[in-house]
């Protein structure tokens, strides 16, 4: 065989596997408030369908436990009856930026004993609005806390803005505004894309491959009505939906920044700024002016005049 053959027959074995495009979706703020578009229940049970119907498999929820009154312990229960992962949100969603410490702590704490009545309960945090702690006591005193109790840091690589394009909508019925579903869907679904390819090339250029990605959703109605066609544009676009188990086996979850920050992008901006990235940790789309105009003019068919 000679060099040029092995070589093209090598690249042909390993390029699927450094390139391999695979992802976990999660939901935050479980049972998130549902007043709008749907109740509570017409949600869970949206979600759960859709789910189902475009075969995505397992997917995790992370919880807030200060919503789970009757209606939204009923809902929590659903997605467990679903098999779906169960995570910790913590009980309150406190932004650490504004809490300390010892306060910080026992709201995870209180989650923790009121979500280990699910099924499918699994020791997986996610910190609210990604924030692990701007100083070394506060990052160091949750990271020694969830040691403790045999937590992982349900960290996400691929950040977006989903919650905001849902207040959107919510706004525009709320005014009485005729809002198409499916122009909705194309927006919502294209700006999900456009962050989701640039945080895989920001991996690959940084890992030089494509991690087992987790992508960050939140219990929504737009994701209710619009997770079937998610679903079903990754998988045109070469994406595997991989269970968020599998996804948080993938070595970049060993990943620690050394210096505290402020604010999070999600593992990937961590991994660029600790290669001396400084800016475009956040894509283009995480922005909530950029995110209206484009819901006026693609959703609301608005002009600017």
């Amino acid at each position: 065989m000679g060099r040029s053959t092995f070589l093209l027959i090598t690249c042909l074995v390993i390029a699927p596997v450094v390139n391999a495009k695979q992802l976990a979706i999660t939901f935050d703020d479980a049972p998130r408030a549902a007043n709008g578009y749907f109740d509570g229940s017409t949600r869970a049970n949206t979600l759960i369908e859709n789910l189902s119907k475009n075969k995505v498999g397992r997917v995790a929820f992370f919880s807030n436990t200060q919503s789970l009154d009757k209606q939204g312990l009923s809902r929590m229960r659903l997605y467990d009856e679903a098999g779906h992962l169960i995570g910790n949100h913590t009980h309150s969603h406190p932004n650490f930026l504004d809490t300390d410490l010892p306060t910080y702590q026992e709201d995870f704490l209180k989650a923790h004993q009121l979500l280990k009545q699910f099924n499918n309960f699994q020791p997986y945090f996610r910190f609210p609005y990604l924030r692990e702690g701007e100083t070394l006591e506060k990052r160091d005193g949750m990271r020694t806390l969830l040691q403790k109790n045999e937590y992982k840091n349900a960290y996400i690589t691929l950040n977006n803005y989903d919650w905001y394009i849902e207040v959107l909508f919510q706004k525009a019925l709320k005014e009485g505004k005729s809002v198409d579903l499916q122009r909705l869907s194309n927006m919502y679904i294209d700006v999900l894309m456009e962050s989701i390819e640039y945080y895989d090339e920001m991996a690959i250029k940084y890992l030089g491959r494509s991690p087992k990605h987790v992508l960050l959703l939140h219990e929504t109605d737009i994701s209710a009505l619009f997770i079937g066609d998610l679903a079903q544009r990754l998988r045109q676009d070469g994406w595997e939906i991989i269970p968020p188990k599998e996804a948080y086996q993938d070595p970049v979850a060993e990943y620690q920044l050394n210096q505290p920050i402020k604010y999070n992008p999600g593992r990937i901006g961590e991994i660029a700024l600790g290669k001396g990235q400084k800016k475009e940790l956040w894509h283009y789309t995480l922005n909530e002016d950029y995110l209206e105009k484009r819901f006026q003019q693609e959703v609301l068919l608005l002009s600017d005049n």
